[in-house]
């Protein structure tokens, strides 16, 4: 089978996991008043979910290396559609956080693996864009996944969308069983690997600066919805926007991070991108009350959320490429990790009432991810 396509089926797999790790952000709204619970509670489904993952994902990493690609990547498809028609059925709050514990506990595993496998299928020398490529996806469940589960459920409820990522899921699903050639294996992962991973320092800083640059973002994207409602009174379409602009524009800089990370290198590529992260963060607080300065603060923050999640994963390879199944897997825990640690953040504060510092939180994660960057793994990779 050709491997062409095999990238695109990959991506598209990352939209639907994407998009169903972060389906509530664009429904927080609904979930709690229909579930009968605060805002805070309901964001505690992607704080949770991402303290799941963090521990799945490497877990799952050791526990499935030497499993056939194509039917480890497609059965874990099949379970978040399924999870997430389950999810569209919930009786109750407490039942739909079982279930997406559940779902995201093998969930947790599609994205490190479908970069390992995007490097399976192209020559070396096209890795770092290709792996750029397949982040792509997460760049389009903000973009076109988030505003879609927020007009669904703003107009039909949130059991309708999320029946509607199921379908979705559905779809990758056959996508990536046709598209993924059989017979790829990447190389186990054992005791071995974590110890030599746990002895790399290179990797031991740039994974700390996953963990804070997104420990950042998540203290306010998990509350992007409400906290734009009680700040600038944005209606539900007004919010589904701003996702729609923070997508589409991290579509774009990821984008730009794939074309030119072959010629500027990892590290500066990588250093720009969380740049444009401060930058947008920096606007949003400085515009804090005004709606369209806070979306144009959005917009500059979408540049560089995807590209610089795309970047470390490339910086990982190039660290050591004989750990990239282990490192990449990892990264993707800890990036899970900071979801975890800012959604709780940005929850405790809001549940404070304290909107407007969310923002400078932000703002501090970010500054100190992009100092350890600039002087702790500086010359490590081009």
């Amino acid at each position: 089978m050709s491997r062409s396509y095999a990238p695109t089926a990959l991506m598209l797999g990352n939209f639907v996991t994407g998009t169903s790790v972060l389906a509530p952000a664009g429904m927080l709204g609904e979930l709690s008043a229909d579930l009968g619970v605060t805002i805070r509670d309901a964001g505690l489904l992607i704080t949770f979910g991402a303290v799941v993952l963090c521990i799945g994902s490497p877990l799952t990493a050791w526990l499935t290396s030497r499993i056939e690609r194509r039917t480890l990547l497609g059965a874990t498809l099949a379970v978040l559609a399924l999870s997430n028609l389950a999810s569209a059925l919930a009786p109750s709050y407490a039942a739909l956080l079982i279930i997406r514990l559940i779902m995201l506990s093998i969930g947790s595993l599609y994205t490190p693996q479908a970069a390992g496998t995007a490097a399976l299928v192209v020559p070396p020398d096209k890795r770092g864009g290709t792996m750029a490529y397949v982040f792509l996806g997460w760049s389009l469940a903000v973009a076109f996944g988030l505003p879609l589960v927020t007009f669904i459920a703003s107009r039909y409820g949130w059991r309708a969308a999320f029946g509607g990522v199921a379908l979705i899921g559905a779809a990758s699903f056959v996508l990536l069983a046709w598209r993924l050639p059989g017979g790829l294996t990447g190389a186990p992962v054992n005791l071995k690997t974590w110890t030599a991973v746990a002895r790399n320092r290179l990797i031991l800083m740039l994974l700390l600066v996953t963990a804070v640059q997104t420990s950042g973002q998540f203290a306010v994207f998990t509350y992007f919805g409400p906290l734009l409602a009680r700040l600038t009174a944005a209606s539900a379409d007004a919010i589904g926007l701003v996702f729609a602009i923070y997508g589409v524009c991290g579509f774009v800089g990821n984008m730009v991070a794939s074309r030119i990370v072959d010629i500027w290198g990892a590290y500066r590529t990588s250093l720009l991108f969380i740049a444009v992260l401060l930058t947008g963060a920096s606007v949003w607080t400085l515009g804090a009350g005004s709606f369209a300065v806070m979306a144009f603060g959005v917009g500059i923050w979408g540049l560089g959320f995807a590209s610089t999640n795309s970047m470390q994963q490339v910086r990982l390879v190039g660290a050591d490429p004989t750990l990239a199944s282990a490192t990449v897997s990892l990264n993707t825990s800890v990036l899970y990790i900071g979801q975890a640690v800012g959604s709780a953040i940005g929850g405790a504060l809001f549940a404070s009432g304290w909107l407007r510092e969310t923002g400078y939180v932000s703002m501090a994660f970010i500054a100190l991810a992009l100092g350890i960057a600039v002087f702790a793994t500086r010359g490590g990779t081009r």
